[in-house]
């Protein structure tokens, strides 16, 4: 089963009051993908592909779904969110609440990712093996964790996995390797970060838009991949 790269960048993303982007690559069996994730408030944006952008109030719940060559907008409710979510999980046999998660150690191992030097770190459990090169000297690291633990709010429960917190590295996890028990890896790579002012038309729905209503959810033999595609960690790691 291949990683979905939704479920990967959830993965590692709680409540940050300044703005973040962070560009970064997410690399699995099926290809490489770009994904840009802009952080508001309490409100997140998640673009995997120019055609459709994902718009998400932590608050709420509300996932809300930017169809751009159409000009079209879906809704989901944050009740309608979870339900989703909590059905994709037990199609993929992760029902399991209280999953182990085992702290990150230090192998000694050192690599230069994107101008910055690295340090590796794995977390292993029966679950999934997990690889962090993390940057200890990038620019305001602590700042950026802060503000990237938006996604680890309570309106993504159903679909993080277990998964040491950002708090818990001593630096930026630049890059991040991820193999769950049963399906393919995943390997998210931060390319740039930015702490710039983001618009709030960003995290609106454009007044030409025209909604659309969407169709009642059944989950059956796989669970669909939702327009969007990291992070563990923010920067992916």
């Amino acid at each position: 089963m291949k990683i979905s790269p939704f479920f990967a960048l959830f993965a590692f993303l709680p409540i940050a009051r300044a703005d973040l982007t962070v560009v970064q690559s997410i690399e699995t069996s099926a290809g490489t993908n770009t994904i840009t994730l802009k952080i508001k408030g309490e409100r997140a944006r998640i673009e995997a592909n120019p055609k459709a952008s994902m718009i998400v109030d932590t608050k709420t719940g509300e996932v809300i779904t930017l169809i751009h060559d159409q000009k079209a907008v879906m809704r989901l409710s944050g009740e309608k969110a979870k339900a989703l979510g909590n059905k994709a999980r037990e199609l993929l046999k992760d029902t399991d609440s209280a999953l182990k998660i085992v702290a990150p150690k230090p192998t000694g191992k050192k690599q230069t990712i994107n101008g910055y030097e690295a340090e590796e770190y794995t977390a292993e459990t029966s679950k999934y093996r997990a690889t962090y090169w993390v940057a200890k000297s990038y620019p305001e690291y602590q700042t950026i964790l802060r503000q990237m633990k938006l996604l680890q709010n309570r309106t993504f429960t159903a679909v993080r996995k277990a998964m040491p917190e950002y708090y818990d590295f001593p630096g930026l996890p630049i890059r991040t390797k991820i193999r769950f028990q049963g399906q393919g890896e995943a390997t998210t790579t931060v390319i740039s970060i930015s702490q710039a002012a983001i618009p709030d038309s960003e995290f609106t729905v454009p007044a030409d838009y025209a909604e659309i209503k969407l169709p009642d959810l059944e989950l059956h033999a796989k669970p669909p991949v939702p327009p969007l595609a990291p992070s563990e960690s923010p920067g992916g790691q």
